[in-house]
């Protein structure tokens, strides 16, 4: 760093750090490396400080990066987030008060640089690397105050493995909510504005790094209060002709149209039942005796003998239309979201009336029991990260993991008040414990719980004060129908890539090789409730394993 203006400061950190308005971290950097492969997003922040009351308002950053390294630049806004106090923390928290906190990333003009005296200023930069970047890159940033004086700088070298990263080798999934789209921009379901949205979030996703995307063959019923409903989005056309139904597919072939443009990998099939329990049919609207009404809803007995006549006849021609699109290998099912124990046995009831339809497909669910694996109900279990421990000692071939607003307290997670390596550290456990999938359920969820009301996500982070902030989302909805990423999206993106690297170090250097170089130097090896609690052991890790390959490529 170089100050050549007394009453400026400027600091350079890694995508982990978590800069506040009155209280930047104290492990900065003077000139940052980093390291990435092609193909590779690497994230850092350029934040400062003055006390100097500027008359004119704007300064200017100015970035010579070299060729083959794209960069953009975003201003890290300050969102309102809280916990609610029941949720149990741990001493891992940066706070557990409400207050102010660096999490969304607007677009920046970088000559309208604001110069605020009196609070940390905080830029986000993400350099993509191109085949064409050289090996070892320097470059140098400054911040111009108005008159073009130079205010601070400092320098970025990137060392650039000389190989592609490989695509994520295992779904990624964050529950794609187009019905709080449509409340959100005020749009109506299915024309041509809402299309155009759903697929800037869903193009949004996959760029991100998430490859699996909720279908909604009929409006999900995820968080729906008892009794309510959600806006209705489901793809799939009904017809009653008395006991027997029709089908039509075309807003579903319009859909897996779409997701194969933008890059999509699997399709995650709206769940069959209703949330913590399968008791009831879904809200599943149709056409009766020339009518759009509803169908089924709460009133309908989830194994009654009039939806599971309804799902012998839908199961087949939907299955059928999958396989058609060429997309049948790729898409998993649901039976109901987070059962517990007290409602296995209604659970596997609806579950042995869809399995005859659903032969050669894979069939998962969340939860948190593993009586629901033991007793076979339940064949691609997905535990949460606190109660994972009973199935990675059980023989589980396919086990995937989620955390959610409950995963509070010494696991990973995503919440404003939680530092990002918490976040991060994630990839490293995916590898060691061999999970075969990650589901999280907000991408851009924009409701209250149970989605009484919408709310604006922009000042409301939290479904209105029953969740931790940032677990219902990790977009915001820009102008325009574009999405705007906050911190946190990047910092998944980076864990991810972090999974993709140790995959392939794995393949260069042998499974047990890379498991000893994520757990050496630990006094205990990592576990998902025990992990360095610092950003510099999942940094310098990352940083090894690049070396280890560019050794052998």
């Amino acid at each position: 760093m170089v100050n050549v203006s007394n009453g400026f400061e400027l600091r350079l950190y890694s995508s982990l750090a978590k800069v506040f308005a009155n209280d930047a971290p104290s492990n900065y950097s003077t000139n940052l490396k980093l390291s990435a492969m092609y193909g590779e997003t690497v994230s850092f922040q350029v934040s400062y400080l003055t006390d100097i009351n500027f008359q004119r308002l704007w300064g200017q950053l100015k970035v010579n990066a070299t060729i083959g390294i794209d960069l953009t630049l975003r201003r890290v806004r300050n969102i309102p987030g809280s916990i609610p106090k029941h949720y149990k923390t741990d001493d891992g928290y940066i706070t557990t008060e409400s207050g102010l906190f660096p999490d969304l990333l607007e677009p920046l003009n970088p000559s309208q640089l604001p110069l605020m005296s009196g609070e940390w200023q905080t830029i986000w930069i993400d350099a993509k690397i191109s085949l064409a970047a050289d090996l070892r890159n320097s470059f140098s940033l400054c911040i111009e105050g108005p008159n073009g004086e130079v205010l601070g700088a400092g320098g970025i070298t990137i060392d650039v493995v000389p190989v592609e990263l490989p695509a994520l080798a295992i779904p990624h999934t964050r529950w794609f909510h187009t019905d709080c789209l449509a409340n959100y921009y005020r749009i109506e379901v299915f024309s041509e504005k809402y299309w155009e949205i759903v697929e800037n979030f869903a193009e949004y996703a996959v760029r991100h790094g998430i490859n699996m995307l909720l279908m909604p063959t009929f409006t999900p019923p995820l968080d729906t209060a008892i009794g309510g409903e959600r806006l209705t989005v489901q793809l799939v056309d009904v017809t009653v002709i008395g006991d027997k139904y029709s089908f039509g597919f075309e807003k579903l072939e319009r859909w897996v149209k779409m997701c194969k443009k933008v890059g999509v990998v699997y399709y995650e099939i709206a769940h069959l039942f209703t949330q913590w329990g399968a008791k009831y049919a879904p809200k599943i609207m149709g056409n009766n005796k020339g009518e759009y009404v509803q169908l089924f809803g709460w009133d309908t007995d989830a194994t009654g003998p009039e939806y599971a006549n309804f799902l012998q006849q839908m199961l087949p021609a939907l299955t059928a239309k999958l396989a058609e699109l060429g997309i049948a290998e790729k898409c998993y099912f649901h039976i109901s979201d987070e059962p517990t124990l007290e409602n296995i046995e209604q659970y596997t009831a609806a579950r042995k009336i869809v399995e005859p339809f659903l032969k050669g497909f894979k069939i998962m669910d969340a939860l948190t029991d593993y009586n629901f694996f033991k007793q076979g109900v339940v064949s691609i279990p997905i535990p949460a990260v606190d109660h994972i421990e009973p199935f990675l000692d059980g023989d589980v071939s396919e086990l995937w993991t989620y955390y959610c607003c409950v995963q509070s307290y010494e696991v990973p997670n995503l919440f404003f008040m939680q530092p990002s390596y918490r976040q991060r550290v994630l990839g490293a456990l995916l590898f060691k414990y061999n999970i075969a999938g990650f589901l999280q359920w907000g991408y851009n969820f924009y409701n209250s719980v149970h989605s009484v009301y919408p709310i604006n996500p922009f000042v409301t982070t939290d479904a209105d004060g029953l969740f931790p902030s940032g677990d219902a989302f990790i977009v915001y909805p820009g102008e325009d129908g574009e999405p705007l990423a906050s911190t946190r999206l990047m910092v998944a993106q980076e864990t991810f890539n972090d999974l993709r690297a140790f995959r392939l170090l794995e393949k260069l250097a042998g499974r047990d090789f890379v498991l000893q170089l994520i757990d050496e130097g630990l006094d205990v090896p990592i576990k998902f409730n025990r992990f360095p609690q610092n950003e510099d052991w999942i940094l310098t890790l990352r940083q090894r394993v690049n070396e280890e390959i560019m050794k052998r490529v």
